[in-house]
């Protein structure tokens, strides 16, 4: 008998029985082993991504579109180049991302306590409050010609009281209900807050006294009688953020060339906006002219002048 006939006999198979079975016994734990071990590990990724989608889900509201309209998340490129800038304009790295850090944090704290938002892009916004207390103004005075619902002259605030300032603020701001801009169609703002000195006065208050005390000027920065009802001091920190139109900026930086004390700092809000062409059009012209401002440099879409 050849040995396959050995093997393939009807008593070779008997007794190769309990062998065989004792493999597939072990085959069939396994099996069982490797598929529980699976579906453990398939309930544990299904458990961790549900629990990402509710951190996502949290996130969003706190800082996304979902819950703002505008985001507030940041991304690693435009921060580390908004760190740059505020250097370059502070002179200091270190100071310029703490700076920058806690505008950040204090962007976040503002809007989901006021009323409203704070107008613009996230890196403006924290490029403008992380800049001003580093260029060091001569005093603390403070004007902000168009303000929406007040948000940022309350950061400045607090910013400047970080700083040890002692800040003291003047706003000029139609409060049309809406926000204004030339050549734009006038809606309802996409918090769905209306744009008035009540949200104003409201959102002031998150910065404390200073806040409260501050004193506000409704009418348009081009009106005789708004600009002398505000002329009577010379500020350290001027924001230009009304009319951004290309004479709606000149008329605004002409009066600033008035009323900013020696040293002062001068901002421009969406200076290089590509929406918004005539800022940087105003500036450039400006400075070709008879001035005490100097250009110092740009962090995100602001400008920043130092009056002579």
């Amino acid at each position: 008998m050849t040995s396959r006939s050995l093997l393939t006999s009807s008593a070779s198979r008997r007794l190769l029985r309990p062998f065989a079975t004792l493999i597939d016994q072990r085959i069939d734990r396994k099996i069982r082993a490797a598929t529980a071990a699976q579906a453990a590990e398939k309930d544990r990724l299904d458990e961790a991504l549900e629990l990402m989608r509710q951190h996502q889900l949290t996130i969003d509201l706190l800082l996304g579109s979902r819950g703002r309209g505008l985001s507030r998340m940041l991304h690693p490129g435009p921060l580390n180049r908004l760190y740059a800038e505020v250097e370059e304009l502070g002179g200091n790295r270190k100071a310029a991302e703490r700076n920058v850090a806690t505008a950040y944090r204090l962007l976040i704290a503002m809007e989901s306590l006021g009323v409203g938002r704070i107008a613009g892009g996230t890196m403006n916004i924290c490029g403008k409050l992380g800049t001003i207390p580093l260029l060091d103004p001569p005093n603390d005075e403070i004007l902000e010609i168009g303000t929406l619902y007040g948000m940022f002259s309350a950061g400045l605030v607090r910013m400047m009281e970080r700083d040890g300032r002692s800040p003291s603020v003047t706003i000029v701001d139609p409060f049309a209900g809406v926000q204004l801009q030339p050549g734009t169609e006038e809606r309802p703002d996409p918090t769905g807050a209306p744009v008035d000195e009540n949200a104003v006065r409201t959102n002031l208050t998150l910065a404390g006294p200073a806040g409260v005390a501050a004193r506000i000027q409704r009418g348009f920065s081009e009106d005789p009688e708004t600009r002398a009802a505000v002329s009577d001091r010379r500020y350290g920190v001027i924001v230009v953020d009304g009319d951004h139109s290309e004479a709606g900026v000149k008329a605004d930086l002409e009066w600033a060339e008035e009323i900013a004390a020696p040293g002062a700092i001068v901002v421009l809000d969406d200076f290089g906006d590509p929406k918004w062409p005539g800022v940087k059009d105003a500036m450039d012209k400006h400075l070709t002219g008879d001035t005490r401002f100097t250009y110092l440099g740009k962090a995100s879409l602001s400008a920043f002048l130092r009056a002579s």
